[in-house]
Formats: C-alpha cells, structure tokens, sequence
C-alpha cells in the first residue's frame, strides 16, 4: 500500500492550521483580477452597515427626486392658498360732441373687476392641495425605505459572494496541495497515474467554481458601489457578518402594524382623499362665481362711477364633464389603495413563508447536517488510510460538505433577506413625518 493516506492527513493538518495564510497567499497572487474588495494596494474603505446605509441616503439621486417632487406638491399648497388677481381696464379714445354747443375732446374709462370665490370651492382646493403634500411625503419615505432596503440586501449579498469566494479559495487550495503530493507518488510509482486524472479533474473544477465565484463577488461590489455612490478607483471592504434574528412578532400584529404604516397604503390614501376633495370642488364651481366690478367714465362734460356685480350664466356647460371626471378619479384612487392593500398583504405573506422556510433550513445546518458531513468526511478519510475505500469516496464526501457549507451559507442570506424585507412592509425604518 502506498504512502498517499499519511501525507493526505498531514496536508489536512496543515491546511486546519494555516488554512488562513494559504487563501492570503493566494489571493495576492490573483491580485491583480480581484475586485478591490479583496485585495489592493491602497488600504480598502472598511465599511458597516450603517455607514452604506447613511452614505446612499446621502447621496441617492432617487431621493433627491421625492425631495423635488414634495417641494412641487408644496408649492401646489401656496398657489392654492392665493387669492384670485384683480383685472383692471383703460380704454382712451376721442370723444366728439353731436349736440349743438356740445364740448368735444378726450374720453377714457378705467375698471377694476376683482374676481370673488366661495368658501366652499377654496376649502375644497385647500383640502386637495394638503393631501397632495401628504401624499408626496409618504412617496419620499417609501423610496427612502425602498432604498435602504436595496442596500442591505446588496450588502449581505457582498457579505454572501466574498464568504463564497473564501470558500472556493480554500477548496482550490487544499486540492492544489493534494495533487502536489498525488504527482510526486505517481513519479515514484507509489500511486496510479488514474489518481492523478481524478484530482486533476477536481482541480479544475475548483478554479472554474473559484473563477464563478470572483465573478459574482464582482458584480455585488459593483451593485453595492451603485447605490452608495463610492467611486470606483476606491477600494472598500465590507466588515461585519449576518446579524443574529431575534424573534418575530405574531403574524396578525406585523399585518395590522403594515396596513396602519406602510408608506404606500397611507399614500394610496392620501390619494383617495386628494381626489375627494376635488370632486368637492367641481361641485362647488357649479355654483356661478361672481366679480365686483368698479368703473369710472370721463369725456370733456361729465365723470361717471359705476359699481356693479358680473356672474357667469351656466348655460351651457355646467361641469358635467368636470363632475363625472372628478368622480371616475374617485374610483380609480379607490381601486388603487384596494391594489395597493393586496399586495402588500399577499407581500408579507410570501416574506414570512420565505423566513420560515430559510429559517427550518438554518435549524437543519445547525442541527446537525454539517456535523455528519464532517464526520463523513472524517469516516471516509480513515477508511481510505486502512485501505477499506478509495481516494474518490474522500473527494466525494468532501464535495458533500462543500455543498453543505455553500448551502448553509444560501439558507443564512436567504434568512437575512426575508427578514429585511418583513421590515421593509412594516415600515420599521420609516421617520416621522414633518409637515
């Protein structure tokens, strides 16, 4: 029997003590492909959570767009608030006399009409303009919570694709190692040249799964650097690990908290009162809108003041139109805030089953899954050593733990990003709001 099982546990030995220095070797020598997350010449930006978090809210050209859009609706608030302009009129002409010994010469006329509204249509159009400062608000704050929803995620993935890439890193290395020492009992003919084959098939597979994994820890540093707005020749590194999950409330109370403070549903209501009031205007400009009018005449032989009232005959339109539209937007703001409530509760119905669901999955890893591939992989290696299996059944079982440890690390992000998004429905993020 040849001498590859003592030297597969010395490499096993070896790579449980320097398992850290090996992957930092490795990772200079690709230094110059790996994203900055991972290794730069300049010191990498470390940052937490928080700090994404505040420097997306910073800058985020998304909010500064609801930021615009809410100081358009309360502008909308003033001009609803102001009273009509008055219209004044000069009419100067020549005035020419046709009774016998009358005075000739110039004549003008100045007015002032001054146009009156009613309570009731000022209210309404007050009423409408609030709703829609209100409504605008809430949209700030729901694509503030949209946005610090994207970037935890996009953060625990980094954290995800750069612990997935350590991992493969640590699997090339290790069946690097083990093909090293495999080629050195095929040269001295301590070991068939089909043990070789096998690892060097397992080797290849490891750098193409490495390379994948470089791949997507790329594209989640450039997805986190979208949202926070880093400059791309600045290295950063993300610090920290998965938060520990405390329990969650019971699912009646997270449903009555969502449909009491989600952004959405107390905009989409806002909305409905928006196009309440008016529909409360248009019927109140059914009622003919009077103006106060104040002349006075001049020619060469007298001075005229004149004072008067002017109204609107509704004769022919009567707002009809304007009526039937403003309650068709009634019912449309109506239809939207039912929508609206749809989805968020078949929303937070999908999140909590995926919490759940991922949730079963960590308890498994947890319980027990990753302890028996490691004691299979600790079986499968002494049998190997006594001659009772061959080296394919130590490289199956540790593929088996592989694959374990990629999923358990699927299952955690997944747990994370089912409970970011139960917060995103319940609003936990949401400010106060600040007429």
């Amino acid at each position: 029997m040849f001498a590859l099982p003592s030297l597969f546990l010395q490499t096993k030995f070896r790579l449980a003590r320097t398992g850290k220095t090996v992957a930092v070797m490795l990772v200079f020598a690709f230094a110059a492909a790996l994203p900055p997350v991972v290794l730069s010449q300049a010191a990498p930006r470390l940052l937490t959570l928080e700090q994404a978090l505040a420097l997306a809210e910073r800058g985020s050209p998304r909010l500064r767009l609801a930021e615009a859009q809410l100081e358009a609706a309360r502008a909308v608030g003033i001009s609803a608030a102001q009273y009509p302009n008055p219209e004044a009129e000069l009419l100067l002409g020549p005035h020419r006399s046709r009774v016998p010994g009358g005075v000739s010469g110039n004549a003008g006329s100045v007015g002032v009409l001054q146009p009156l509204e009613s309570s009731s249509v000022r209210t309404a159009r007050a009423n409408a303009a609030q709703a829609g400062v209100l409504g605008e608000q809430l949209g700030r704050e729901d694509a503030r919570l949209a946005l610090r929803t994207e970037v935890k995620l996009s953060y625990f993935d980094l954290i995800r694709r750069k612990a997935e890439f350590e991992l493969q890193l640590d699997t090339q290395s290790l069946l690097e190692q083990v093909r090293r020492r495999i080629e050195v009992l095929v040269s001295t003919g301590e070991a068939p040249r089909l043990e070789l084959s096998r690892i060097d098939a397992e080797v290849a597979g490891a750098a193409m799964a490495s390379n994948s994994a470089r791949l997507r820890l790329t594209q989640a540093l450039v997805t986190l650097r979208l949202l926070i707005g880093v400059p791309q020749p600045e290295p950063i590194e993300v610090v920290g690990s998965f938060p520990v999950l405390g329990a969650l409330p019971e699912p009646l109370q997270l449903r009555n908290q969502m449909l009491s403070r989600h952004p959405q549903l107390l905009q989409a209501r806002a909305g409905v009162s928006r196009a309440q009031a008016r529909l409360e205007q248009e019927r109140a400009l059914r009622a003919p809108l009077p103006s106060l009018r104040a002349t006075i005449d001049q020619d060469p032989e007298m001075r005229q003041l004149r004072l008067g009232m002017a109204w609107p005959l509704p004769l022919w339109n009567q707002r009809q139109g304007q009526i039937a539209e403003a309650q068709a937007m009634v019912a449309q703001a109506n239809a939207i805030f039912e929508q609206r409530q749809l989805e968020l509760v078949t929303a937070l119905e999908y999140a909590l089953n995926r919490y759940r669901v991922a949730s079963e999955q960590v308890a498994a890893f947890d319980g027990g899954a990753l302890r028996q591939a490691e004691a299979a992989v600790r079986v499968a290696e002494a049998a190997y050593r006594f001659g009772e299996r061959g080296f394919i059944e130590v490289l199956d079982a540790q593929r088996v733990l592989r694959r374990l440890r990629l999923d358990f690390l699927e299952a955690r992000y997944e747990q994370q990003a089912a409970m970011v998004e139960i917060d995103r429905l319940r609003a936990a993020d949401m400010k106060e709001l600040v007429p």
